[in-house]
């Protein structure tokens, strides 16, 4: 394991309009010391031939294709399993990081000896128009998070030798919550930069863009993944969905609660 690698994980799946930024946003980080590692999950459009590209100009741009469709669980436990860095970063195929992202991070858990950071990050949609901005709060606990997920997956980085399982449980949404969990039950707390240093695309394809769906996951994932009780599951679940609506559809009330920083 290298102690200044930043391993970074990158699942793919039909993200051929996007997939050339997000390389590209790693590229142009003011970092250099990271290998990217992109799992192709069976994708159907052009995406590994743009891959491959990057893949025969630059020794630090890695590619595995999986043999089936196996959801971005599977994925990035793919792109884990070989990482060989001491820090592991994620990033999807759609979203870009900003240039200073692992610089400042890094430095931040560096200085701090934090395990387990996340960033602020920006929302923006199909053409990289900025629709919104998610802000983060210093830190935050195993039962705050079960409240409501403030961790965007583009953001977090850890640090490889505070944790013996760095893999995502295997269902097919609401992976990284249920990794963040779990680390959690670790560490007291993760900590948060409240600069913004990644963008989040959001779009017909993407995942969280199903609210029913996703609000679904989160339901199982509390019951089957974290063992919660019924009453337990109910109360978190009603606080997520709460939440949720607040910093959707009243943004001003969210950060006047607490709910948004």
């Amino acid at each position: 394991m290298s102690d200044n690698l930043v391993s970074i994980i990158t699942p793919l799946h039909n993200a051929e309009e996007y997939i050339t930024q997000t390389i590209e946003s790693v590229l142009g980080q003011t970092y250099s010391n990271w290998e990217l590692i992109i799992v192709d999950d069976v994708s159907s459009d052009n995406s590994v031939v743009l891959v491959e590209k990057y893949v025969a100009q630059y020794a630090r741009v890695k590619l595995i294709r999986l043999e089936q469709n196996s959801g971005a669980a599977v994925a990035r436990n793919a792109a884990i399993k070989v990482a060989k860095g001491r820090y592991l970063a994620f990033l999807d195929s759609d979203d870009l990081w900003l240039p200073t992202k692992l610089e400042k991070q890094l430095a931040f858990m560096q200085e701090t000896g934090h395990p387990f950071t996340y960033t602020a990050y920006e929302k923006i949609n199909e053409s990289g128009r900025l629709i919104g901005k998610v802000g983060v709060p210093v830190r935050v606990n195993y039962q705050q998070l079960l409240k409501t997920c403030y961790l965007g997956c583009l953001t977090v980085m850890l640090d490889r030798t505070y944790f013996d399982d760095i893999s995502m449980p295997l269902i097919r949404r609401r992976q990284d919550f249920g990794l963040w969990l779990r680390l959690l039950k670790k560490v007291d707390f993760a900590y948060g930069i409240r600069d913004v240093l990644g963008q989040y695309r959001v779009h017909e394809k993407s995942i969280s863009s199903n609210k029913f769906t996703t609000s679904a996951y989160t339901w199982q994932l509390y019951r089957q993944v974290e063992q919660l009780n019924l009453l337990k599951s109910l109360y978190y679940f009603g606080q997520y969905s709460i939440r949720g609506f607040l910093r959707n559809k009243l943004p001003f009330l969210a950060r006047w609660v607490g709910i948004l920083r």
